[in-house]
């Protein structure tokens, strides 16, 4: 008897002494968060994550907690910890603390990743919970959480159908589509409602800019076009005639049908190579907000907001796909200019010719903003 209560001691001690305390621990999550750019800081975040990576199962949400307001890298770091402890102590037996952890993914103050890794352990154990959970997750700021409880309004929506309920079915698949922020699900539920006989409006759903005024070309030959300011870089004049690449050069209106707000400049510049093309729109806002322009194009590109140069890349024929950059500005009151500048470059292949893009407006969520008095 006197030999187990010792070696129960020894157990216990040996337990504390491998587990960080909680300054250590903070110390730690802090060293991890100072990672900078080019692996500055990289050698003692190794350390530290071997702190972290000691810890035991109590101290699991405080882990996850120092990803809020972390970028991709840290955050990585802190979950590849928080991983590394759940295998090691649920395979010692020991249970997930899931009272903290569902505490945890109730707070949408935490990191969006970090809420889906503590709604995924309490799945493990409780899958009751988390499909009650989801109930209530249609407007959750975790876009993988959100995503699954609009999954799970979809399977009602399919269950509706089998059973021969169609206005149950379209109004399922309707809460769906306004929910949904992820591409691929708003295009399979339009499906579903559009196979139903509904009508789905994309370009608003989406918030795609559809109205331009495009001029061009400019030139870009040897890509100098890219560097170079030409004049509506410098100033809007929509009545305003330019020297061109060949010729004068003129605003011309243009109206996109495509339901993904697709702004083809080969229909008013002709299919050309080594040019530059302007693309520009007004959007009127209720009030200040922050906003994200996402774009889409897969030829070179510069993107201004009220003037302000928000982002550039010059790269050419990379792909195109829907929210591919995600630009970050602020709207104000009232009238927003938004310049879009797109180069061509001096291949002629097939796949070379396409010389387009695509502009929506929405939140840091994907949720579409529209100008004000839209219907």
């Amino acid at each position: 008897m006197k030999q187990l209560i010792c070696g129960g001691l020894v157990a216990c001690l040996c337990l504390r002494l491998c587990s960080a305390s909680s300054p250590d621990l903070a110390a730690a999550i802090k060293t991890v968060r100072a990672i900078g750019a080019e692996g500055r800081g990289n050698a003692e975040a190794s350390v530290a994550w071997k702190t972290l990576a000691a810890s035991d199962l109590s101290q699991l949400t405080t882990i996850l907690g120092g990803m809020d307001g972390a970028d991709d890298l840290i955050a990585n770091w802190l979950r590849a910890a928080a991983d590394t402890i759940v295998s090691r102590e649920t395979a010692a037996g020991k249970k997930l603390p899931a009272g903290d952890l569902l505490a945890f993914v109730r707070d949408t103050n935490h990191h969006p990743r970090a809420r889906r890794l503590a709604f995924e352990l309490v799945a493990r154990i409780q899958p009751a919970t988390t499909e009650k959970l989801l109930q209530g997750m249609l407007d959750d700021p975790s876009l993988e959480l959100r995503r699954d409880a609009v999954d799970r309004v979809i399977a009602d929506a399919a269950r509706a159908f089998d059973a021969g309920k169609k206005p149950e079915t379209i109004q399922r698949y309707q809460q769906a589509l306004q929910k949904a922020r992820d591409v691929d699900q708003i295009q399979s539920v339009a499906r579903k409602l559009r196979e139903l006989g509904e009508t789905v409006d994309l370009p608003k759903l989406f918030g795609f800019l559809t109205q331009w005024k495009v001029i061009g070309p400019f030139d870009n030959a040897e890509g100098k076009g890219f560097a170079a300011a030409f004049p509506p870089e410098k100033k809007i004049d929509l009545a305003a005639e330019y020297d061109g690449k060949s010729g004068k050069v003129r605003w011309s209106d243009y109206v996109t049908k495509n339901e993904f707000g697709m702004v083809d400049i080969n229909t008013i510049c002709e299919p050309l190579k080594s040019v530059t093309a302007y693309a520009y729109a007004e959007f009127v806002s209720d009030k200040a907000r922050p906003a994200e322009l996402r774009l889409g194009c897969k030829n070179a590109w510069k993107v201004w907001l009220n003037g302000k140069l928000l982002w550039e890349r010059e790269e050419y024929h990379r792909g195109m796909q829907i929210d591919q950059y995600h630009l970050t500005g602020q709207l104000q009151p009232g009238r927003n200019t938004i310049l879009v500048k797109a180069c061509q470059n001096e291949l002629v292949e097939k796949w070379t010719v396409e010389w387009q893009f695509q502009l929506r407006v929405c939140d840091h969520l994907g949720t579409a903003i529209l100008p004000a008095g839209a219907k």
